[in-house]
């Protein structure tokens, strides 16, 4: 049953109907369930918070009869009971059947989200906390009306995301696309109507870091778009470049920092409060 909670978010249950290995590094998570009749995702670089069982637990364990108080009373539960939460983006929906994809990076030494996906089996429970309108505030790549061309950088963690983007990118749109992945395999087939130029960064062969890559490349159009999302630390390093070194402004620099090396995701929004308060 949906919990409604602040709109546009809402809670929405779902189950896994099945997985599939799409490379060496991503497994994609096929759920479905009555909930996502009134799932409505915005597209491009959506994301959600995912909540997980621990292994032992049926299903997530979320306080969402505390109504908007549930953040409060899911804090307050034991470690080993809360579901665990991490941030993903919804790679795509589709309707008759409802159903929705979202890719897990798979790493050596992954939290809790990464096992989960590795073992994940039809009919597994899960918690989701997403849009219930399409324009929401959790799409986060928003060009301006006059950008004439399109800067992308994604490491594994957001490659999702600007798979979508590229689906949603109108034909024609001029498009500098960097993608940094582990390994050879992990290279996809994108679709896209727009005027790509792709450029794979794999590390295991060897490939220039984000920042001499992108440094060293020409830039399309003289109003650019600039969407960089992955690995913290790098994500500030090429903001700075685009913002510093090419002078662009920074309003025109949607940047997403999904993780960070040497820390968890719940240490991450523990700085981001403190910072805040």
């Amino acid at each position: 049953m949906t919990t409604a909670m602040a709109a546009p978010f809402r809670f929405f249950s779902l189950q896994v109907v099945r997985t599939r290995r799409v490379s060496p590094s991503m497994v994609r998570v096929t759920f479905g369930g009555e909930d996502l009749a009134g799932f409505a995702a915005g597209g491009r670089d959506q994301s959600l918070s995912l909540f997980l069982p621990h292994p032992g637990q049926s299903e997530p364990v979320v306080p969402v009869e505390h109504g908007d108080g549930w953040w409060a009373a899911w804090r307050a539960l034991p470690d080993g009971i809360r579901a665990v939460m991490r941030s993903y983006t919804l790679r795509e929906q589709r309707r008759d059947p409802d159903e929705a994809d979202i890719d897990f990076a798979l790493h050596a030494d992954g939290g809790p989200a990464c096992r989960w996906a590795g073992r994940a089996a039809p009919g597994d429970r899960v918690l989701v906390l997403g849009p219930a309108v399409e324009d929401n505030t959790a799409v986060r790549f928003r060009p301006p009306a006059d950008a004439d061309s399109i800067l992308i950088w994604a490491d594994e963690t957001a490659l999702p995301a600007a798979s979508a983007i590229l689906e949603w990118l109108p034909s024609g749109t001029r498009a500098d696309v960097w993608l940094e992945v582990p390994r050879g395999g992990d290279r996809q087939p994108l679709r896209t109507a727009a005027d790509a130029r792709i450029t794979w960064l794999v590390r295991e062969e060897g490939a220039p870091a984000a920042l001499d890559a992108i440094r060293a490349a020409e830039p399309r159009g003289s109003a650019p778009y600039a969407w960089i999302a992955g690995e913290s630390g790098t994500v500030k390093a090429l903001r700075r470049h685009l913002v510093h070194e090419r002078g662009l402004d920074r309003r025109r620099v949607t940047f997403v920092g999904y993780w960070r090396r040497g820390l968890c995701e719940e240490q991450l929004r523990e700085e981001a409060t403190r910072a805040t308060a």
